[in-house]
């Protein structure tokens, strides 16, 4: 028998499974593809924890896949004598988050660790703010970010609030690998927990320490004061964990006229006003632009389901609306960030900036041009975090802001995630700043590309769906790499990043790239145009990264699909 038919077999005789799980894998019984995509592999645990669609089987979420999880976790911590220290936990507004939130808690407890749970769902960054307040040794936060409502996911966090190091990472997950998914997890009465004092609930005095240190960020606090009469903001959370908090953070900082998108604050898992609850998307913004045309707003900004990403739209000179993207908005807060403590002279001594190899070169013009540090991470916030905490150890530094072309950014040392309430905050303020001068955040981009050059960035996603996904994913990065692209659109290649490999090769000159191991290419052109080559680390698709210089909009989206020409035919 094949062995997934077996892990298919084993769960529907296991006890630990409801009635109404078995007759869902009853259903199932002859879709022998189905059962496949179940129980072939595991969820895959890595330093983004884990994320799938929730279905009962072993690939995917559901409370015996996060108990498992837990139960890895919770040997690390009792391997490295942490018991004491605690965990908090966290979760967001979708399907399963609460139910998922109170198994890990269960599970932890059950193995004598102490528990800081939520009472009721939360941002991300807040979790990565609140361990590090309580002193914990690790957090879980139940989420799946911006992914459809299908999915939910399990991020695990270490002690300095970032994601867990990849070494943990490799720990729990050989843990995982050994334990028997229904044996080997402890578990404990919800309702003994609490009672026991071993799970504490927390809530509204974490609210307060966090906000407090997001106001601390604000750059100039007395910029939207000083126009709060004019300033029209428009605001939607996307069903999610944002609707409180940034609401009232913009409140804090002097925001008098603030608009929410009522069908959108409510809580709601199924996200019933969107197809996806990603703010990189434009048509999330629909019921938003609405209402900024009927008040007179030039801005709508909106939150992901867990408030660790922020998106905008900005009204431009003809009226209409435009997206800024993840790039250009990290660009954007670089240079307002900058200009703002020159103007009110609390520049910090020697500044830096933290931002993804994936991520436009605009602002590290921007700061080179004003004396500001620059320093270039693989993906992933923990490695901004990794920078923040070296710096630390030194003390000889002054972290200014952090970011990620996929809408996430971070100001401030109280937390180790990218956070979408401090964005914001910090948007509402760059607004302000600029309607005083009378200009929109669209005529603040268009000065920094009079200053600095016409850039444009783009990603192109290859989805690689199915059983099979993983591997043809492997197989297409094997190929780029065993048969190196000499040029792109007839442009030479100058310069190869494998960061797998760890190496850098240029004029047939080998160095290192002084980075973690992490799978992804990185090719720069005789002309300065840079591509990158991904594969996504939560969904089944290979992430294209376009960054390129160009005299205006027209030439850049000439060259971009020069450039995906040739990687199309290199895919086949």
């Amino acid at each position: 028998m094949k062995q997934y038919l077996e892990n298919y077999k084993a769960w529907l005789n296991a006890d630990a499974l409801t009635e109404g799980e078995k007759e869902e894998l009853r259903a199932i019984a002859n879709d022998d593809a189905e059962i496949a995509l179940r129980f072939s592999n595991g969820l895959s645990f890595g330093t983004a924890g884990l994320r799938g669609t929730m279905k009962t089987g072993w690939n995917a979420m559901n409370t015996h896949t996060v108990a498992h999880a837990t139960q890895g976790l919770a040997n690390l911590i009792l391997k490295e004598g942490r018991a004491n220290d605690g965990v908090a936990v966290a979760y967001d507004c979708r399907i399963n988050s609460r139910l998922f939130a109170e198994t890990a808690a269960c599970v932890l407890a059950a193995n004598e660790i102490k528990v800081y749970l939520f009472d009721d769902l939360r941002p991300t960054p807040e979790l990565s703010f609140a361990l590090r307040e309580l002193n914990c040794v690790a957090g879980i936060n139940i989420t799946a970010s911006h992914n459809p409502k299908e999915y939910n996911g399990y991020k695990a966090y270490w002690e300095d609030g970032a994601q867990l190091p990849p070494e943990h990472a490799d720990t729990v997950s050989e843990e995982i690998n050994r334990l028997d998914i229904f044996a080997d997890v402890k578990t404990l009465d919800y309702n003994a927990g609490l009672e026991s004092g071993i799970i504490t609930l927390i809530g509204a005095e974490i609210d307060e320490k966090y906000l407090a240190e997001v106001q601390k960020q604000a750059v100039n606090p007395n910029a939207v004061k000083a126009v709060a009469d004019e300033l029209k903001i428009v605001y939607t959370p996307l069903h999610g964990t944002g609707h409180k908090l940034v609401p009232e953070i913009m409140k804090r900082v002097g925001l008098k006229h603030l608009y929410t998108v009522e069908e959108q604050m409510v809580i709601d898992g199924r996200f019933p006003t969107v197809k996806k609850p990603n703010p990189e998307y434009s048509e999330v913004f629909t019921l938003g632009i609405e209402i900024a045309n009927k008040v007179g707003s030039d801005l709508v900004v909106a939150t992901d389901p867990d408030a660790d990403r922020v998106g905008v739209m900005t009204r431009t000179p003809d009226g209409s609306f435009m997206t800024i993207t993840g790039n250009q908005m990290g660009a954007l807060l670089v240079d307002y960030i900058i200009t703002a403590y020159r103007e009110t002279g609390t520049m910090p001594q020697n500044p830096y900036v933290v931002k993804s190899i994936v991520t436009s070169e605009l602002s590290a013009k921007i700061c080179a041009a004003n004396g500001v540090k620059m320093h270039n991470v693989l993906t992933g916030f923990k490695f901004i975090g990794e920078v923040i905490k070296n710096y630390e150890k030194t003390g000889d530094g002054a972290f200014l802001f952090g970011f990620e072309e996929s809408y996430g950014y971070l100001k401030g040392t109280y937390a180790r995630d990218k956070d979408a309430v401090v964005a914001s905050m910090l948007i509402c303020e760059m607004t302000a700043f600029y309607k005083a001068k009378g200009m929109t955040l669209s005529d603040a981009l268009n000065a920094l590309w009079d200053k600095y050059g016409f850039c444009y960035e783009a990603n192109v996603e290859i989805y690689m769906e199915g059983l099979d996904g993983v591997a043809r994913m492997a197989a297409l990065m094997n190929s780029l790499r065993e048969n190196p692209p000499a040029e792109f659109g007839g442009v030479k290649v100058a310069l190869i990043g494998d960061y797998k490999a760890g190496t850098f090769t240029e004029n047939g000159e080998v160095r290192p790239t002084g980075l973690p191991c992490s799978n992804v290419l990185y090719y720069r052109l005789c002309n300065g145009d840079v591509i990158v080559a991904r594969p996504s680390g939560t969904e089944p698709k290979i992430k294209y990264y376009y960054m390129l210089e160009a005299s205006d909009r027209t030439s850049a989206e000439q060259k971009l699909k020069s450039y995906q020409t040739t990687l199309d035919s290199l895919a086949k």
